[in-house]
């Protein structure tokens, strides 16, 4: 296990958890939901919507990457630093940059009433990224 992986358990940010295929099919269709409604709110010119329905597609399959590994998060970024630490070699960079992007974009969108249709947008089309190496990942089939 990587340091920083035990620091998040240390801290109770992270948990190990008992998870079932249930659970993860669940999180992934959650994810595919959300992304569909994000194209539609983008498509509607509701680039506040995309923003946040993008991200939460990416949350939501990042929660089913967890959840395949036993775990389960206290927080957002307790999420994004786990799946950092688990699945950094198999996403890759670009993925866990796009999901950290998202983050703070839809924290902005969302607190702050910071949003444009191009960083809309991005996070559409990294959610699709996400989810796609996702899915390919937990060799998930609906």
């Amino acid at each position: 296990m990587s340091p920083g992986l035990d620091r998040l358990l240390a801290e109770r940010k992270l948990i190990k958890a008992r998870t079932t295929r249930a659970m993860v099919s669940k999180e992934l269709e959650a994810a595919e939901s959300d992304l569909r409604d994000a194209r539609g709110s983008l498509v509607a010119g509701n680039a506040k919507w995309a923003t946040i329905q993008g991200y939460y597609s990416m949350f939501h399959a990042a929660r089913a990457l967890l959840y395949d590994a036993g775990y389960r998060e206290k927080s957002h970024s307790a999420l994004l630093a786990a799946v950092k630490h688990l699945y950094a070699r198999k996403l890759g960079p670009r993925l866990i940059d796009s999901f950290r992007d998202a983050m703070d974009l839809r924290e902005e969108a969302d607190y702050n009433l910071k949003f444009s249709n191009e960083s809309a947008g991005s996070i559409v089309e990294g959610a699709q990224a996400f989810l796609d190496a996702v899915k390919g990942l937990l060799n998930y089939r609906p």
